[in-house]
């Protein structure tokens, strides 16, 4: 058994050095330029870590930003992985958005985040359509297509595919974003959230989804709203908006060791994009949810998702900057109280 473990060992670290393939194709997908890189030197937003206890591998997730990982012009989700958090091989093209699709290929993907579900691993990301006009509202900007769709593999590094017909799971006249997994009395839901652009007062929402994951069982229920959390200041505060909005972003769900339910999300405060805390005081999805008073965290980033390391630190990564210099992974180990989480110190692999 140990012999096997080196061998193995010795097989993903030698994968590791001779990642530079270009060309040709993986499942239908680009090869892309492979290699080494620190965490630090991967461009990411919204990342997304799934530590997979069975190989003892980290995989992270992103959108491709960069135009070296498009070699066909469109646009997908990439993915690396690790075996320390330091040192990371890829990317590997995971999806690609195909032409034809309800989407536009030519605009970006936002917030990929992957689930093992069942036996297979469900990848979750949103997608836009900017010249699919969706009905007008009084007051607000514009409205086009933008929602989550959920994609399906055998494998954590894909190909990913539609599930069923290529279309998303979120409402078709909502903009909806940021979805993610959570299973309630053993059944799978879909929370997400509803865009600010839209109703101005963004919300969380929720709702049951089919066994195969590919539809919503029943309209979506609101769980919160923006302005319900003290902290939260309108959009437009920060990025010149042409009118007011209240973020709802990056929604993730932890049930804290005592059973209690918590959401992690994202939103501008008082110093910027930051990242706070709902507790769900019935421990369940419907709530209600109490919100902290200040964010956990507030220095100009966001959007974070929590895991645990292969020697069981439960640890939270997030994008920073927000803006400026391209973003990377910022690392923070946690602790967990009765009722909330709170940032032991700063991780640097």
């Amino acid at each position: 058994m140990m012999m096997k473990k080196i061998i193995l060992s010795f097989l993903f670290s030698g994968s590791l050095a001779l990642g530079v393939a270009v060309g040709g194709t993986d499942g239908g997908l680009p090869v892309l330029k492979s290699g080494l890189h620190p965490v630090g030197g991967i461009a990411v937003r919204d990342p997304f870590i799934y530590a997979d206890a069975r190989t003892s591998t980290y995989y992270l997730y992103g959108a491709t930003r960069l135009e070296s990982d498009r070699p066909n012009g469109r646009h997908g989700v990439k993915v690396y992985r690790s075996r320390d958090l330091k040192t990371w091989e890829g990317p590997k093209l995971a999806y690609e958005v195909p032409s034809g699709s309800w989407a536009d290929c030519a605009h970006g993907v936002w917030a990929p985040e992957m689930h093992p579900y069942k036996g297979k691993y469900y990848l979750f990301a949103t997608f836009t359509h900017p010249d699919r006009p969706l009905p007008p509202v009084a007051g607000r900007p514009p409205l086009h297509r933008r929602a989550t769709q959920i994609l399906v593999s055998s494998s954590p590094e894909g190909p990913f595919r539609p599930i069923g017909k290529d279309e998303p799971q979120t409402p078709a006249e909502w903009m909806s974003l940021d979805g993610t997994l959570w299973e309630e009395d053993g059944k799978p839901c879909l929370v997400f959230c509803h865009e600010w652009i839209q109703v101005e007062n963004g919300t969380m929402e929720y709702a049951p989804l089919s066994a195969d994951l590919s539809r919503l069982c029943s309209p979506p229920r609101t769980l919160f709203k923006a302005c319900d959390a003290p902290w939260v200041r309108s959009i437009h505060k920060y990025k010149n908006a042409p009118t007011t909005g209240y973020i709802t972003d990056g929604c993730f769900l932890h049930r804290l060791p005592g059973g209690k339910l918590l959401m992690l999300w994202s939103s501008f405060g008082e110093d910027g994009y930051a990242v706070s805390t709902a507790l769900s005081e019935s421990g369940r999805l419907d709530g209600p949810w109490k919100h902290r008073p200040e964010p956990l965290y507030k220095e100009h980033g966001g959007h974070a998702m929590l895991f645990r390391t292969f020697d069981g630190k439960l640890m939270m990564v997030l994008h920073y900057p927000n803006s400026g210099a391209e973003p990377h992974c910022r690392f923070f180990e946690l602790r967990e109280t009765e009722d909330d989480l709170e940032i032991a110190k700063e991780y640097i692999p």
